[in-house]
């Protein structure tokens, strides 16, 4: 059991935490070359960092976001660096059925996914009844249901083949309960719920699963959130080490991975705690600057930040 000999040790907790945390596992070795990675929200953060450090392992992609542009300038410069093929397939996963369009391009393009990303993602942050409905509704889709049909779209192939992997972008929010991030924190929830149970379903069956939870990442995220000052943010990750981490787990055939060992410390303590207490620690420090009412009750626009749809 890795318990401090002193409370206030806050280093050597970590440090402890880290060790037992971070055992070495027998490592299954992952082979990237020649395969091929499907990528959402691949025109920037964490999805432009996956395209970069899996077409230098050489694999094939197939880049998706809502960015046509962006997306054919990566995919030209990742094939000319690299020697890949890299098929652009622009869409926005927040609308009904744009999961199964991208499956059928793909069936169009020829070409069999082997590895999934399903990194697209986008937030809202605030009160909640000030949060306009189709805003909160979007963020579900593309949370949510784009991640889940497109799980289902790729997944069975990989089974049949014995050979696949699935990495999905959570977050350390899906660790405890967020109020005025309600809805993305829960929706990080259940992608970390989801990807475990498919992780047991699938492993004898040699398709692995991983849910992937960054915390605070050098990314335009928390910018277009509009909450650049929250005392949480603390140092900020890199995309390329978060990344680096999901790929550590996908290789060995980890669950579920947590980038930083202080994000890994904070999302154990926050997950043992009583919950109705965590909600009120996380409310001090989530609570954002009061703002004027807006004329005739309008609900404010809020705006959405994603880690790379555009």
């Amino acid at each position: 059991m890795c318990c401090p000999r002193d409370v206030h040790d806050v280093d050597f907790t970590v440090e402890r935490f880290a060790l037992c945390h971070e055992r070495e596992e027998a490592i299954t070795m992952y082979s990237y070359t020649g395969k091929t990675a499907l990528i959402t929200g691949a025109s920037s953060g964490f999805g432009e960092a996956f395209a970069h450090i899996l077409a230098a392992r050489g694999m094939n992609l197939v880049l998706v976001a809502r960015s046509e542009e962006k997306l054919r300038a990566l995919a030209q410069a990742l094939s000319e660096q690299h020697g890949i093929r890299a098929d652009v397939v622009p869409a926005d996963l927040c609308r009904e059925g744009a999961a199964q369009e991208v499956y059928r391009r793909t069936q169009e393009l020829g070409v069999p996914v082997d590895l999934l990303v399903n990194n697209a993602g986008v937030g809202t942050y605030g009160h909640f009844d000030t949060l306009a409905p189709e805003r909160e509704h979007g963020e579900i889709m593309l949370n949510v249901t784009a991640l889940v049909d497109l799980t289902h779209a790729f997944l069975p192939a990989m089974a049949e083949r014995k050979d696949g992997g699935v990495i999905n972008v959570s977050s350390i929010a899906a660790f405890q309960p967020l109020p005025y991030q309600a809805v993305y924190g829960a929706s990080k929830a259940f992608v970390v719920s989801f990807s475990l149970a498919l992780w047991d379903e699938y492993r004898k069956l040699g398709v692995r699963v991983v849910a992937l939870c960054p915390g605070p990442t050098a990314t335009k995220f928390f910018t277009i959130l509009g909450a650049d000052e929250l005392p949480m943010m603390g140092r900020m990750h890199t995309p390329e080490a978060v990344v680096m981490t999901g790929l550590r787990a996908l290789e060995q055939e980890r669950p579920y991975a947590v980038e930083g060992r202080r994000n890994a410390f904070g999302a154990q303590i926050t997950h043992m705690s009583p919950l109705a207490l965590t909600a009120r620690v996380f409310a001090r420090v989530m609570r954002p600057p009061k703002q004027e009412a807006m004329p005739g009750g309008e609900r404010s626009a809020i705006s959405l930040a994603s880690r790379s749809r555009q």
